[in-house]
């Protein structure tokens, strides 16, 4: 782990495009501001190991059973009616309504 000193207004560089910049320093902690490309997901660390539990949670699913459940739900459902077609003002063609 690397530690380094920074005081407010100061920053610290993380790779290409990451920069942490320390906002303010009070009593009860220190606000950073993160600046990273959307493409980069930046959380704290409770909500990271939170999103990391659920997604072994959903994971760890029988697939099996989750197939079986959707194949059971999608006979027992009525099917849609196809989109209906008229023809557009002013012409003979057929267009399907939005």
């Amino acid at each position: 782990m690397l530690v380094v000193t920074r005081k407010r207004g100061e920053s610290i560089v993380v790779g290409d495009g990451i920069e942490i910049h320390v906002v303010s320093v009070g009593a009860n902690g220190v606000r950073i501001g993160v600046t990273a490309p959307r493409d980069i997901p930046v959380h704290r660390r409770e909500v990271y190991d939170l999103v990391v539990a659920a997604n072994r949670s959903a994971a760890a699913i029988n697939p099996v059973l989750s197939v079986s459940a959707l194949a059971s739900s999608l006979r027992t459902r009525t099917p849609l009616a196809p989109p209906a077609l008229v023809a557009a003002e002013g012409t003979d063609a057929p267009h399907r309504l939005a």
